[in-house]
């Protein structure tokens, strides 16, 4: 507007002279501050890449050496759940009586019911000639397996064997077999299948490669199935890890428009073994530093971006001060040269023309930060909608249960976030003690945290059947030697057992104690109708469910679990009715916890 009222009142004023242009350059002081802004950017995104990706890194490689930890406990744990089951089902009074009488009509059913309960593969039942008399399989009837390692090797021990025997497709079958006794005669051998191929098809869910060799070094479990049957170093000859590691990823990314290997920058793969505790095998992973450099090129994208804003934001003010001096220049040459009215109504419409910009401006800058305000208003109460939403959720609850005088409810509701948060603490700190240490060794445990898991496990089930938990548990630690995860299944078995002895109480109620004197006890009661035959009740195949709601293994291997820690599991009839089972583990003392922080 000041412009177009100086040209309107130009062609009038005909004793204006010209007024010389002045020189608008970039002053040396403009210069200097660009030329530190571009190096302290320059800088800081160097030091911004060299230290993201130091820290990328070591994230990457600790959450490799997590992987690797869960997936070794994973194999462990599906072993030993399995390995007691020979065990058990070679003096099954059935089994022996259908071999003795070769009457095998109900044994393929009974192997079923045996394989829901235990979760095994399946279950072979094979004579002495080596003929599979009853299976989970009933295709597979008939079939002679004489000279198959489970068999042969079976025969030749008197204890449970394991085998590994690679099949015609290329796949592994993990056994564990016993053979079946009769007046010190051989009648035949049970079979039992672990499921471990089934840990490939978790693995391949991510965009990791890993591969499980056995003590000579030979692939038995890998993502990549050309993998196995192999050596190590032959496999990754045969397929590179990050062939592999793309063969994973694309497995899972059917989703993806782009094809798989548009998503890696990098051939680097960081490799990170471990030891399996079970007959010297290993564990090896192949992680892709593609991911590292996806996120360091993320965050330094975003600091290129911020210092190209405020870049572009020094020229605009470097611009719009040349323009203001020149402007002021300008003026003040007019009104030296030009003492008439006309050049001063000139000058002061000009003015009046910039203060009304002015103005017009400061009006655009006010609605434009309005507009932001609003979009950052929208933004924020979009992003708080949901937590708050929640919050009033547990809030309502917490007072509802307050104005019916149930304050230890509410106080309960309050504490279940910090219960998860210590859940996965104490789930962290065991990978890490899986990470840090090999074989079968026990390790000390807090029995607190032990219930504290079980409950939070079986909490499904507590709420499908509304029974009141009460927890009597000192505020010490009650440390013992063992495995965690063996003493949460037997824990989880005996809350599962109280919990279906009171499905006809009005009222079920199950109590958890937690003592400690010469020894760490474990007693779980409830308000059921006891048991009527305690000297039977941990023989394997005794229940007292209905028939199809077990099969009387889940007690025996309980004790089993309890006597390999140097305890045991005691039951009897509470005075006010119901069952109580208790389980007595020695006490880890001082020096002992000194003796194992030194190992």
């Amino acid at each position: 507007m000041a412009d177009r009222a100086h040209n309107s009142h130009s062609s009038t004023a005909k004793t204006v002279k010209p007024v010389p242009t002045p020189r608008t350059g970039v002053s040396m002081r403009a210069r200097l501050a660009l030329l530190l802004l571009v190096s302290f950017a320059a800088a800081v995104i160097f030091f911004s890449n060299r230290w993201l990706t130091e820290r990328y890194t070591e994230t990457t490689r600790n959450r490799a050496e997590l992987r690797v930890a869960l997936y070794s406990g994973n194999l462990i744990s599906e072993l030993q759940r399995n390995s007691v089951v020979p065990l058990l089902l070679s003096r099954d009074p059935a089994l022996i009586n259908a071999l003795n009488s070769s009457d095998f009509t109900q044994s393929s059913s009974r192997l079923i019911s045996y394989r829901e309960e235990i979760e095994a593969k399946s279950l072979v039942l094979l004579d002495g000639d080596g003929r599979i008399v009853a299976a989970t399989n009933r295709e597979t009837l008939g079939e002679v397996h004489r000279s198959d390692p489970h068999f042969v090797d079976a025969l030749r021990s008197s204890e449970t064997v394991f085998s590994a025997v690679q099949t015609e497709a290329g796949a592994y079958e993990f056994t564990y077999s016993r053979k079946i006794e009769a007046g010190n005669k051989v009648i035949g051998v049970i079979v039992v299948e672990v499921d471990l191929n089934k840990f490939e098809a978790s693995w391949a869910g991510i965009s990791d490669a890993i591969l499980v060799t056995n003590s000579e070094g030979q692939v038995i479990l890998a993502t990549e199935p050309r993998w196995r049957g192999k050596h190590a170093d032959e496999a990754l000859e045969t397929v590179p890890a990050m062939a592999a590691i793309r063969r994973s990823f694309r497995s899972t990314a059917d989703w993806s428009a782009l094809p798989s290997e548009m998503l890696f920058l990098g051939e680097a793969v960081m490799r990170h073994e471990g030891r399996v505790p079970f007959q010297g095998w290993r564990i090896t992973s192949f992680t892709s530093y593609a991911s590292v450099r996806e996120k360091v090129n993320a965050f330094l994208s975003l600091e290129i971006m911020a210092f190209a804003m405020l870049l572009s934001l020094t020229f605009y003010l470097i611009s719009r001060r040349a323009q203001f001096r020149s402007l002021v220049f300008a003026q003040e040459s007019a009104e030296l040269r030009q003492l008439n009215d006309q050049l001063q109504r000139e000058i002061s419409e000009r003015q009046r023309a910039e203060k009304n910009l002015q103005v017009a401006e400061q009006t655009l800058a006010q609605s434009s930060k309005l507009a932001a305000l609003g979009e950052m208003s929208a933004a924020v109460s979009h992003e708080l909608n949901q937590p708050l939403a929640a919050m009033k959720t547990y809030l309502a609850g917490a007072k509802l249960l307050l104005q019916r005088k149930r304050p230890d409810e509410a106080l309960s509701s309050f504490q279940r976030i910090d219960d998860l948060i210590e859940r996965m603490g104490a789930i962290t700190k065991q990978l890490k003690s899986y990470a840090r240490k090999g074989g079968d060794a026990f390790e000390p445990m807090d029995i607190r945290d032990c219930v504290s898991s079980a409950l939070s496990m079986m909490e499904p089930q507590l709420k499908r059947r509304e029974v009141l938990i009460t927890r009597n548990i000192p505020r010490d630690p009650v440390m013992v030697m063992g495995d965690r995860l063996r003493l949460e299944q037997v824990l989880i078995n005996l809350m599962r057992n109280a919990i279906d002895a009171t499905k006809t109480v009005d009222a079920p109620q199950v109590d958890i104690i937690v003592s400690r004197g010469d020894y760490a006890l474990i007693s779980v009661r409830d308000n059921g109708t006891g048991v009527s035959d305690l000297d039977n009740l941990f023989e394997p195949f005794y229940t007292t469910k209905a028939p199809g709601d077990g099969v009387g293994l889940g007690l025996a291997i309980s004790s089993g679990i309890v006597n390999d820690f140097g305890g045991r599991l005691i039951a009897r009839n509470g005075q006010d009715g119901g069952a109580v089972f208790e389980v007595e583990l020695p006490i880890l003392k001082e020096d002992d916890r000194d003796i194992e922080a030194a190992e």
